[in-house]
């Protein structure tokens, strides 16, 4: 394993973090289910400002739930974008549609609104922007079409926790929204994901498919009471232990996007006179929070420029 000067990211990380899960485990119980997970998803909701948060194993486990939860299903097309990472064009296929890819606009590297419209037919059932890299997308356009064609907006925040448009954050504009606490995420509790929404029998039935289809009226680890299984299900359920974590994670949200916010300040100041490269574009209202930082250069130059830094022990993706 090379052992990288300037990885591609570390964790922000302090004695509160590790404090959160010592406490969990030293009770030797309540590890895989319990009140921290409630705690955590209300923290979400209303950080966000949905009434709904539901927190699942990872984040593309929440995505697959969310299209589920929407009756999305073979013979369905889905709109995602050309340009994210896989799951958001595996998760139509996990529930057996067809994702359709749309090109990307150059402001915010999201959904070009005027492309979507193109990929629209009567198969559409629903689009899936992605706020690529921490920065909102033109989502306000995107859920303007979503509107007039009536196709579910499922939001794709995995990249963006935290970012807004004037106060309006994002995974407030979709039907349903996701958002991601992998490693490298805005906050993280090593691998996690949450979907938000505003409709109750949306956030019910994304309790049920994450938990087995089990109707849960308690503790499933701590109650003798009988509990039905009401539908198809999964394992997604997020532990205890990490919800935990990410308790503390999102009490210092506002801390870690300030840190990063600051050090894509600075590198724009070094590179942005370098007639190479292009840096990130900052919307006017649209706040970024540089999940990543990502540039811009020639296709013949890319390739070089990665080998060029790895070789000075600084990585790139």
């Amino acid at each position: 394993m090379t052992k990288w000067k300037i990885p591609l990211f570390k964790i922000h990380w302090n004695k509160d973090d590790v404090n959160s899960v010592a406490t969990i485990i030293k009770k030797g119980m309540y590890w895989a289910t319990g009140p921290e997970i409630i705690e955590f998803e209300n923290k979400i909701s209303n950080y966000i400002g949905r009434k709904y948060s539901v927190t699942f194993n990872s984040g593309t486990s929440a995505l697959h739930a969310s299209l589920l939860s929407h009756k999305i299903e073979r013979g369905n097309e889905i709109i995602v974008p050309s340009f994210s990472f896989i799951s958001t064009a595996n998760a139509p296929l996990f529930v057996g549609a067809k994702p359709i890819f749309a090109d990307i606009e150059e402001q915010t590297f999201g959904l070009d609104p005027e492309d979507v419209k193109e990929k629209i037919n009567n198969r559409t059932k629903a689009i899936i922007p992605v706020h690529y890299g921490g920065s909102p997308c033109l989502i306000r356009e995107l859920k303007e079409i979503a509107e007039d064609y009536n196709l579910i907006l499922i939001e794709d925040c995995a990249e963006a926790f935290g970012a807004k448009i004037k106060n309006m954050q994002v995974g407030t504009f979709g039907d349903s929204s996701m958002f991601s606490f992998c490693a490298n995420k805005v906050i993280s509790t090593g691998e996690g994901g949450a979907i938000t929404t505003d409709s109750k029998k949306t956030y019910e039935k994304l309790k049920l498919l994450r938990s087995h289809g089990r109707d849960e009226n308690s503790n499933y680890f701590s109650s003798t009471k009988q509990m039905d299984y009401v539908s198809l299900g999964f394992n997604y359920r997020l532990s205890n232990i990490t919800a935990s974590l990410g308790i503390s994670q999102i009490n210092k949200v506002d801390e870690i996007i300030e840190m990063r916010r600051k050090r894509a300040a600075y590198m724009t100041s070094k590179m942005h006179e370098i007639k190479e490269v292009i840096t990130p574009i900052s919307l006017d209202a649209y706040f970024n929070v540089y999940q990543l930082y990502s540039i811009r250069v020639n296709a013949k130059l890319r390739d070089k420029l990665s080998k060029y830094l790895a070789e000075a022990g600084i990585m790139t993706k």
